[in-house]
C-alpha cells in the first residue's frame, strides 16, 4: 500500500521534485518558505493518481483558495481536474462531519457528485478494498494529535486494507494542532480498541503523516504488512506554532480552545462527569449534579443539540469548571479530573468501564482514588513517555 501524504499551500511555490527515500515510504522534503499543507500540492500527487481512485475524506478535507477563506473540497477538486474518483471512505462522524460521536455512520450517497460513499464507521471499521475495483486511495483528514480520537485508528485499518490488496495509499498531511503535546500514559495491549490501537501516550505529537510512517515502522499492521507509502508532506510546518484550524473536526470540537483542552477532557467521557456536550462550549467545561456545588460554583445544563442527540445529564444542572478562558496546555491537565474525583457526592459511581479505554491503563484509576498527586502520577508515565519519545523520532519529517 502507498501512502501519499500532501501539506496545502497558499499558492505560488516553487514545485519541487519527489524524492525516493526507498520503495515502500517516501517522502517528498519541503526546501521553500511558506506554510503549505498537504492537498494543495497538486502538482507533486496528481502525476501518482491512475486509475479509479477511492478517497477517505471528510469535511474537513479541502483545499484553501489564495485568500485563504473560501475553499473547494479535495472530491471537487480531483473530479475538476478529470480524476477518476469512484468512490469515497467516510470515517467516524460521516462524510459531512455531522454524526454524534459513537453514532454509527451509514452508507450513502454524496448528492453533490452522485459518488457512493462507504461507511468506516458502520458495521465495518476496516474497508473492503479490491486490486481490481481501486487502483489509489488517497487520505485526507484533519486530526487533533489524541490517541483517542478514532481518525488514526481509520488510517490504521485503511493501511492494512491496501497493504492486502497492494493497493497505493496517498495520504495528505496537515498540521496537528497539538503538536507540542506528548504526554500521557503509553497504552497497555489489554486496552487496545477503536479508541486506541496502538502503544502510544494520550497526546503523540506527530502529523497524520507522521503517524502513518510509525503505523508502517513499528509493524503495526495484521500480520505483520506494510504499506507502501509515500508522504508528501507540509512545506515548512513546526510543530510549535499554534495552528488554527478554520473547519471543525468534529461537532464536539468547535474552536481551538476545545481541541487544546480536548485531551485532558477527554478522560471525562470514561466518568459520570459531562464535559459540555449538549451545550455551545462542548469541551471547554466539565461538570455534573453529582460534584458538590459548594467546590464548583460554575453551572450548565446540557441539552440535545447538533453532534449530541443524547448528551449527559441532559436537563439537568452540572456543577463544574469553565475553561473557555484557560491559557493554551503544552501537557495534560489532571488536576480537573483529580479535582472533580475528589468533589464528587457519589465516588463509588464517578468512574465507568470506558475508562480504561481512554486512559489505556489499569493504572490511572487507582492511582486517581490512592490520592496520588498529578506530579506523582506523572513521574509513572516518565520511563514509556521515553521509550515513545525515542521511537518516534526516527519516523518524523518536521522539526
Amino acid at each position: 500500500m502507498c501512502l501519499l501524504v500532501v501539506f496545502a499551500c497558499a499558492g505560488g511555490q516553487k514545485k519541487e521534485e519527489p524524492v525516493e527515500t526507498s520503495s515502500k515510504s517516501n517522502v517528498i522534503k519541503p526546501n521553500n518558505h511558506a506554510l503549505t499543507i498537504g492537498a494543495a500540492r497538486l502538482d507533486e500527487y496528481l502525476p501518482l493518481l491512475k486509475g479509479r481512485i477511492g478517497i477517505v475524506a471528510n469535511q474537513t478535507s479541502v483545499i484553501y483558495h489564495d485568500n485563504g477563506i473560501s475553499y473547494t473540497h479535495l472530491v471537487d477538486t480531483l473530479l475538476s481536474l478529470k480524476k477518476n474518483v469512484v468512490r469515497v471512505f467516510a470515517p467516524e462522524h460521516g462524510f459531512r462531519g455531522t454524526a454524534d460521536a459513537g453514532e454509527l455512520v451509514k452508507d450513502g450517497m454524496d448528492k453533490k457528485t452522485g459518488l457512493p460513499i462507504i461507511s468506516l464507521y458502520g458495521e465495518n471499521k476496516k474497508p473492503a478494498f479490491s486490486d481490481s475495483d481501486l487502483d489509489h486511495i488517497i487520505f485526507d483528514i484533519q486530526d487533533v494529535g489524541a490517541r483517542f480520537y478514532t481518525y488514526i485508528s481509520t488510517l490504521h485499518y485503511v493501511m492494512e486494507a491496501c497493504a492486502e490488496q497492494n493497493i497505493p495509499l496517498i495520504v495528505l498531511d496537515r498540521p496537528n494542532p497539538n503538536g507540542q503535546m506528548i504526554d500521557g500514559p503509553v497504552l497497555e495491549e489489554k486496552h487496545r480498541s477503536f479508541v486506541g490501537m496502538h502503544p502510544i501516550p494520550v497526546t503523540h505529537g506527530m502529523t497524520i503523516g507522521e503517524y502513518a510512517k510509525m503505523i508502517n515502522g513499528e509493524g503495526w499492521l495484521d500480520g505483520g504488512l506494510t504499506c507502501n507509502l509515500t508522504v508528501i508532506p507540509m512545506l515548512n510546518y513546526s510543530r510549535s506554532d499554534p495552528y488554527q484550524l478554520k473547519i471543525k473536526p468534529s461537532p464536539n470540537l468547535p474552536n481551538d480552545v476545545a481541541i487544546n483542552l480536548y485531551p485532558s477532557l477527554c478522560f471525562f467521557e470514561g466518568t459520570a462527569v459531562s464535559a459540555g456536550r449538549g451545550t455551545d462550549m462542548q469541551f471547554q467545561v466539565f461538570g455534573s449534579p453529582e460534584l458538590n456545588p459548594e467546590v464548583f460554583a460554575f453551572n450548565f445544563r446540557p441539552e440535545p443539540n447538533a453532534g449530541a442527540k443524547y448528551p449527559k445529564h441532559t436537563g439537568k444542572t452540572c456543577y463544574g469548571m469553565d475553561l473557555r478562558n484557560h491559557k493554551r496546555l503544552d501537557t495534560l491537565n489532571l488536576e480537573w479530573l483529580i479535582k472533580a474525583y475528589q468533589a464528587s457526592l457519589n465516588k463509588e459511581n464517578f468512574f465507568n468501564a470506558f475508562f480504561e479505554k481512554l486512559s489505556g491503563t489499569d493504572v490511572l484509576r487507582s492511582q486517581i482514588i490512592a490520592g496520588l498527586t498529578t506530579e506523582e502520577i506523572r513521574a509513572t508515565w516518565s520511563e514509556g513517555l521515553t521509550d515513545f519519545r525515542n521511537t518516534r523520532q526516527q519516523y518524523l519529517i518536521y522539526d
